[in-house]
């Protein structure tokens, strides 16, 4: 029997493991290896920063092994941290390529918001608000999936949803203004603003931001008791024959903001689709 083959070979053995797991470990938290890994994710396809709550939220199979990555390698200064979450940022961008995901396409952003709220909310008190919310969601979220629309969040009493094209998206707000004129509380009949822009919003986990997402919720902000107003991007896509055998009488919106909010265009025209 040689020595490496006695307990002296085995302990050589075992110091030798103990050294290269050192050496890893050291290597896994290097200045060098983490940066070297961070530099590998930005020039790989996906989003560099996935693994955050922000871009994991939401469903979907890579969406949850993140968040159960998330809980497996806490230490957030770790190359085989970066290395993990390279993986699935690829693979994330896989699916949204090849149908899996929407990735960052084009499509038509909705903000919705009930007029007076607030203040009839002060007065009405939290269970007749409640009930009130239950029935413009009943109302309001149906017509939106009828048009193949999708909820992105709600927002108290209004939401944010998208659709894949202007005439879906025109479709699924005029139906849910049409129905929540049904709904009625204690007397209280709610009004709906809409406003559409499109756009290619950057995805992120389950919600949308961006350039697109603010003008979109300005055009709602635009937008009066019952009324919805659309930018001029929309109105573009909308073929006026379309429009005509909907009946639907396009108007210049003419709206000033005192002070133009950040990150919307000076030459911004919203229309108003009655």
């Amino acid at each position: 029997m040689s020595v490496d083959d006695g307990p002296l070979g085995a302990e050589r053995a075992r110091r030798g493991l103990t050294r290269a797991g050192r050496r890893l470990r050291a290597w896994n938290r290097s200045d060098g290896a983490i940066g070297a890994a961070r530099r590998l994710r930005r020039i790989l396809p996906g989003d560099e920063g996935f693994g955050d709550p922000l871009s994991t939220a939401g469903e979907g199979r890579v969406r949850a092994l993140a968040r159960a990555a998330d809980r497996v390698l806490p230490d957030q200064e770790a190359a085989s941290r970066e290395i993990g979450f390279a993986t699935l940022q690829v693979w994330q961008a896989m699916l949204e390529r090849f149908g899996g995901g929407d990735g960052d396409a084009e499509v038509t952003l909705a903000f919705t918001d009930l007029v007076d709220f607030s203040t009839w909310a002060l007065a009405a008190g939290d269970e007749q608000t409640v009930a009130l919310l239950r029935a413009v969601s009943g109302a309001v979220e149906p017509a939106v999936l009828d048009a193949g629309g999708r909820v992105i969040k709600r927002m108290g009493d209004g939401l944010m949803a998208e659709f894949r094209s202007p005439e879906r998206a025109v479709h699924g707000m005029r139906a849910a203004q049409r129905r929540l004129a049904e709904v009625e509380i204690d007397g209280y009949r709610p009004r709906m603003r809409a406003g559409l822009h499109v756009g290619r919003p950057r995805r992120i986990g389950d919600d949308r931001i961006g350039v697109d997402v603010n003008i979109a919720a300005r055009m709602m902000e635009a937008a009066g008791g019952g009324q919805l107003v659309v930018s001029a991007d929309v109105l573009d896509r909308l073929d006026p024959q379309w429009l005509a055998d909907n009946e639907i009488e396009v108007r210049d919106h003419r709206r000033f903001f005192l002070h133009r909010p950040r990150g919307v265009p000076a030459d911004l025209r919203m229309f108003l689709l009655d």
